[in-house]
């Protein structure tokens, strides 16, 4: 079986939790990152980034999110990830563009984000502007087409799903109604919540990771979802 090694709190595990549920694939997510102290030592031997996710399937360890994605829909020939190579680069356009222009505004705001508008560092102007810049080209694309690497879902829309949700959590003024359409229709489809069990009810599921998941409590605590209806759109939340 397939094991996702992250906590479900993390934008970057959430994307590979997307996946392997819109593919019903087998896996099982186990509490990794920095607050259980466990990234360290024989981790470091599977990434040496030090950093979620990192997935292992079988004797392979794959780590960087985005690369995970690839892999589970290469390896099972999924139309998520297109093997027309001209097709394919619609959508590998817009996941190289997530960490070239939109992870950074992204990420000097999620520092701030909870601090009080006094305590904020003075990049949150400029960061905000860069944000709503890049966000806007995004609802442009949305305008133009139904998804975003084209007509049909992809892992481009994976990719970008929890990063965007979160951009629009912030206390930011985004006009955009694409995003705000795309938000309610398909990022928040199949993301787990960002709050995780309580200990009394899913035991087992506590202690850094080293304990695996129960099957009962997979889907509240590792992203798996209840048997759905297939055309339903669910919802979304280290690094981050």
């Amino acid at each position: 079986m397939i094991r996702l090694l992250g906590r479900a709190t993390s934008g970057n595990v959430q994307k590979v939790i997307f996946l392997l549920e819109e593919m019903e694939l087998p896996y099982r997510r186990e509490d990794y990152g920095r607050q259980f102290n466990n990234t360290g030592g024989d981790y470091l031997k599977l990434n040496p980034t030090g950093k979620v996710p990192t997935l292992i399937d079988g004797d392979t360890a794959i780590w960087e999110s985005n690369t995970i994605l690839r892999y589970l829909a290469a390896k099972n020939s999924s139309q998520l990830y297109p093997s027309d190579p001209a097709r394919r680069t619609h959508v590998e356009r817009w996941m190289d563009w997530l960490l070239a222009s939109l992870n950074a505004p992204y990420l000097g705001l999620f520092r701030e984000a909870k601090k009080a508008a006094n305590d904020r560092a003075p990049s949150w102007a400029a960061d905000a502007k860069e944000m709503i810049a890049n966000l806007q080209l995004l609802d442009g694309q949305l305008a133009r087409h139904p998804y975003i690497a084209g007509e049909a879902l992809s892992i481009a829309d994976i990719a970008l799903a929890p990063i965007v949700a979160r951009c629009t959590s912030f206390p930011i003024n985004f006009p955009l109604c694409q995003i705000s359409r795309l938000g309610r229709k398909k990022l928040r489809h199949g993301l787990p919540s960002r709050r995780p069990p309580q200990p009394d009810k899913c035991k087992g599921t506590q202690g850094g990771g080293s304990k695996h998941e129960s099957s009962r409590c997979r889907s509240r605590h590792n992203g798996s979802r209840p048997r759905r209806n297939p055309r339903a759109r669910r919802n979304g939340g280290d690094r981050v």
